[in-house]
C-alpha cells in the first residue's frame, strides 16, 4: 500500500485596505485562493467588501482541524481576531509576498 503524501491546509484571514473588514477562510492552495479574492472571481463577501490583503495564515495537515479552526475564528469577536492577527503580524503587513504573489 502506498503512503499518501501529506497535504497542508491553511486557515487565513484577509482584510480590506483600512482593516475594518475581516474575512476568515480555509484552503489547500493559499496562493491561488488569495489571487481569487484579489481578482474578485467569486461573488460574495470578500468581493463585496474588497477584502484581499492577507494578514494572517496558519497551516495544518488535517483538513478537519483546519475547518474546525476556521469555524472557531469566525465565531470570535473582532477584538479576539485582532489579537490573533497581531500576535503573528503586529504591523498588519500584507503576507501575500511570502506566497509568491
Amino acid at each position: 500500500m502506498r503512503q499518501r503524501a501529506s497535504k497542508t491546509y491553511y486557515v487565513y484571514i484577509i482584510a480590506n485596505v483600512n482593516h475594518r473588514v475581516l474575512y476568515t477562510g480555509v484552503t489547500s492552495n493559499p496562493a491561488r485562493r488569495i489571487s481569487e479574492h484579489r481578482e474578485g472571481i467569486f461573488k460574495g463577501f470578500s468581493k463585496k467588501y474588497n477584502v484581499n490583503k492577507l494578514v494572517y495564515i496558519e497551516g495544518t495537515e488535517d483538513i478537519m482541524s483546519a475547518i474546525t479552526r476556521e469555524k472557531e475564528i469566525k465565531g470570535w469577536l473582532r477584538n479576539k481576531k485582532i489579537v490573533l492577527i497581531e500576535s503573528m503580524n503586529p504591523t498588519w503587513e500584507d503576507l501575500s509576498p511570502m506566497l509568491g504573489l
